[in-house]
């Protein structure tokens, strides 16, 4: 037996939602935790955040703008930044951030068609625009979406 090990008796602890107002040898008995009197003491105390009429604060506040839920953040990359890779070599997600081109991939990757290629590459991402699966392809490399 020792310190790391040491726990309560079995019955010795109650739960959060053991039985109030139940006389004074409960421990909890009388007032039943409420103290005495007062708004808070009686039925139906107002929920949380009144502040007895005033304009609350989640009210004062202004709001502005929507962030949809089902948006992905998706990073962009141009034609041009995949020039630091040799000719024939295979391009994906995770080769682009080994070369520092992408630092967070968020949602996805997208190919834009910014820029020129000289190499033939095949390139493995989220997504590319009509004009970058065109440039590729037009240099005998490949445009594969993942």
């Amino acid at each position: 037996m020792d310190l790391s090990n040491l726990r309560p008796a079995d019955g010795s602890k109650h739960s959060n939602n053991f039985r109030r107002g139940r006389g004074h040898g409960s421990g909890n008995g009388k007032t039943a935790g409420k103290g005495h009197k007062g708004q808070k003491a009686r039925s139906g105390a107002p929920r949380p955040g009144f502040e007895g009429g005033q304009m609350p604060l989640y009210r004062r506040i202004p709001k502005r703008g929507f962030t949809c839920r089902n948006s992905k953040k998706i990073v962009g990359i141009n034609m041009s930044a995949l020039e630091v890779f040799e000719d024939g070599a295979v391009v994906s997600v995770e080769t682009l951030m080994e070369k520092g081109i992408v630092k967070n991939p968020r949602d996805g990757v997208k190919i834009l068609g910014d820029g020129e290629l000289t190499k033939k590459l095949t390139v493995q991402v989220n997504a590319f625009s009509a004009k970058a699966a065109e440039k590729i392809e037009a240099l005998g490399g490949k445009a594969e979406v993942i």
